[in-house]
């Protein structure tokens, strides 16, 4: 029944194990206090990750005396999550030990440090582990781990965890170093199993005079524990709570699989993050860019990998970015041909300023992943770039700053929020499902809409992130992150950081931008934008809306030429050309001819040479348009008007000498009309214009983008003026028939 527990020379004859510890006075009170600087804290560290860093942080901000052992060493305990091993961990105990066997009123307090971080301070437990009236304290877990058919030698708990766990532990330095000298076995055996045949065994426990932490009072293991455990706020304090227990455990350990809910509980624990005060390490260990002479050296790889709207837009952003311009490279894979004339516009004035740009375009036929790993590459081969920074085409960012932001605050990965408009949709996730899926996490709302600012840690983030260049060439060397199994590119890439422990932060200290919406967006018309009023309406209302219509509201700048007749901005210039163009572009005019199929009855009686927003298929998006953009300025000037902002006839006229100049007095089939003029009087035709007859008022210089207003029926009889040459474009809207 042997098996490596029962090796020959592994424990001590059990009288003269008694005997040592009788003669340590395992019977005597305890002290009635043990001051602070009587705690040691032991870990084993053989390299340094993001985990351990955050552990001594934790450590740092309580005060405790941190011993690190196997620091430069070859780590050869075992391959880590779900295996067995760690015995290198009680060999280094073993030779640490050494030093302080001797110290009776010396208390160590041995944990793991990558998944680890403190939530309490030496003096709370101390005190806890004190009232435990042991001699040595073990975590307790709710797992059996290694070996389960040890489950019926453990005492009996009524309350309380029953296992052992050997990721935490602490007793007084002659008892813990005693128990460490006990191993006599490999590196690669495992350290639990050890523990755990000392503690079942009724004399050797006794001898040790060892307890488990049964209620997780100092050591709270959160693999098995994960419905226990919840995230407190108290008197300006950030803890986990054990609702179990009603405890408030001192070391959190993230332990199996569990990383990512320790890491939801270090974007807060200890303090990291308060209710009252905020963030409170997001100013720690930052560069400060404005003092340095040079700037790094910033790779940005751009992705387009799906037909994507407001490209030029997104392009010209970049140039955009308060960055110096000599320090930047580019890296560009446009996997869509409906894209690359967008590409070649922006390359002829991008190489103006970045004096290297590399495309890869559809030709290539590259996958995502392929084209990501390229663009990685770009950095990682380059010993000069500093910092590789990812943006796809779907992120709008409006912050110029983003760039200076990510780079001060000196992360290995991280990434500005961005969300889509009106949504909660964003580009990071706060938890994962069981299949490594999305899950929404406590906090997410929270951090999405702004109610929680700071530096997160999180499991997932796409779209947008910034990587140092010396973690792509080091713990990122592998030169395939974007391929995993059968997950997405941003997915695999994220599974892979998140297993090499590297930990992935997201921003929302500033305002950087917002995502696109491209699922649904149609490139079967010319100006495919126009189209985008629904899926992206901020995108939409920043390229084609007057860039004054604002003012409409704030500065009063509506204008009345005719009694009733109000003038106002409200299209931009874009939005006039890519109108004129669609409908040239579809190129079926009606001639004004009075026999029209389009409309109810098929006569009309003052025709125009026309064509309906409903023919080129952008009808609902006009309507759109009605009710966001024109009922507002309606109710400023028509008073206690309400309109449903309905129309059954919306279109777009064109007037010239060769076709139809001018159109005969009429009132129109409306409570009122728009009449928005497309091009530039004096540049594009001569002549033009609208007479109100009844005010013998006539407007003959219409500006571009500019809407009139009026009542259409009884009082506001009008005509269309006769253009002299060139050609004249309107859109007309009869509102509320």
């Amino acid at each position: 029944m042997g098996g490596r527990g029962a090796r020959p020379g592994l424990l001590l004859p059990v009288l003269a194990l008694l005997s040592w510890a009788a003669g340590l006075g395992v019977a005597e009170e305890m002290p009635s206090y043990i001051h602070a600087d009587k705690l040691l804290v032991i870990t084993v560290a053989t390299k340094e990750n993001d985990g351990f860093h955050r552990f001594m942080n934790s450590a740092k901000y309580f005060n405790y005396t941190v011993k690190v052992l196997g620091q430069g060493q070859e780590w050869r305990g075992g391959d880590g999550i779900n295996s067995i091993g760690g015995g290198q961990k009680v060999r280094l105990m073993k030779e640490a030990m050494a030093q302080y066997a001797s110290q009776e009123d010396l208390v160590i307090l041995f944990t793991e440090c990558f998944d680890v971080i403190f939530a309490g301070g030496p003096e709370e437990v101390l005190k806890k582990f004190q009232k435990t009236n042991h001699k040595i304290v073990f975590a307790a877990d709710g797992i059996l781990w290694p070996d389960k058919r040890l489950a019926d030698k453990y005492p009996v708990v009524h309350i309380g965890k029953r296992y052992l766990n050997s990721g935490g532990f602490m007793g007084y330095a002659p008892y813990i170093s005693r128990l460490v000298q006990q191993w006599n076995l490999q590196d690669n055996d495992d350290d639990q199993l050890f523990y755990t045949k000392i503690y079942i065994d009724p004399v050797k426990r006794e001898a040790f005079n060892i307890t488990l932490d049964h209620k997780c009072k100092i050591f709270q293991a959160l693999n098995g524990a994960t419905d226990e455990v919840v995230l407190k706020f108290e008197n300006g304090k950030s803890r986990v709570k054990n609702t179990f227990y009603e405890t408030l455990p001192v070391a959190i350990n993230g332990n199996g699989p569990t990383k990512i809910l320790q890491n939801y509980f270090g974007n807060y624990v200890p303090n990291s993050w308060t209710q009252e005060s905020g963030c409170a390490l997001c100013d720690v260990d930052t560069i400060d860019l404005s003092a340095m002479d040079v700037h790094p050296k910033v790779t940005i790889g751009v992705f387009i990998e799906q037909p994507t709207p407001f490209l030029p837009r997104f392009l010209d952003l970049l140039l955009t970015l308060d960055y110096p311009k000599e320090a930047l490279k580019l890296f560009i894979h446009n996997k869509e041909v409906y894209h690359e004339k967008d590409i070649k516009v922006f390359f002829d004035k991008a190489k103006l300023e970045i004096s290297t740009i590399k495309i890869v375009g559809p030709e290539e036929n590259l996958s995502q992943a392929e084209a990501r790993n390229m663009g990685m590459d770009f950095c990682r081969q380059d010993e000069k770039c500093d910092y590789y920074f990812s943006v796809d085409a779907d992120v709008v960012l409006t912050n110029p700053r983003t760039l200076k932001i990510l780079i001060e605050q000196n992360r290995k990965i991280i990434a500005p929020l961005v969300t889509r408009h009106g949504k909660l949709w964003s580009n990071f996730w706060g938890a994962l499902s069981p299949d490594g899926y999305y899950a929404r996490s406590e906090d997410y709302v929270d951090i999405v809409q702004g109610n929680r600012v700071g530096i997160w840690n999180v499991p997932y983030m796409a779209n947008v992130y910034l990587i140092q260049g010396k973690a792509l060439r080091s713990e990122m060397s592998e030169r395939n992150y974007f391929v995993r199994d059968k997950l997405d590119p941003d997915m695999a890439l994220c599974r892979n950081a998140r297993e090499m422990g590297m930990f992935m932060y997201i921003s929302n200290r500033h305002e950087f931008g917002r995502l696109l919406s491209t699922a649904n967006y149609n490139t079967s018309h010319l100006n495919n934008d126009l189209w985008q009023i629904f899926e992206n309406p901020v995108d939409w209302k920043e390229k084609y809306i007057n860039r004054d219509y604002s003012k409409i509201f704030t500065e009063n700048i509506v204008e009345q030429p005719c009694p009733d007749v109000f003038w106002f901005p409200v299209l931009s210039e874009r939005a006039c050309d890519e109108l004129v163009e669609e409908m040239e572009h579809y190129g079926k005019w009606s001639g004004g001819k009075h026999h029209d199929s389009r409309i109810s009855g098929g006569y009309e009686n003052v025709p125009t040479d026309d064509i309906h927003m409903k023919q080129i298929d952008l009808e609902n998006v006009w309507l759109h348009f009605i009710r966001e953009f024109i009922a507002p300025v309606t109710l400023k000037v028509f008073a206690g008007y309400y309109t449903k902002g309905f129309a059954l006839l919306n279109f777009v006229v064109k007037y010239s000498p060769e076709r139809q100049r001018s159109l005969r007095p009429h009132h129109d089939a409306s409570t009122f009309t728009i009449n928005i003029a497309l091009n530039n009087v004096g540049e594009d035709f001569q002549g033009g214009g609208c007479k109100f007859l009844r005010y013998n008022c006539s407007i003959e210089s219409p500006r571009k983008g500019w809407s009139f207003m009026h009542p259409g029926r009884l009082t506001h009889l009008h005509e269309g003026l006769p253009v002299k040459n060139g050609t004249r474009y309107i859109a007309v809207s009869f509102i509320d028939p």
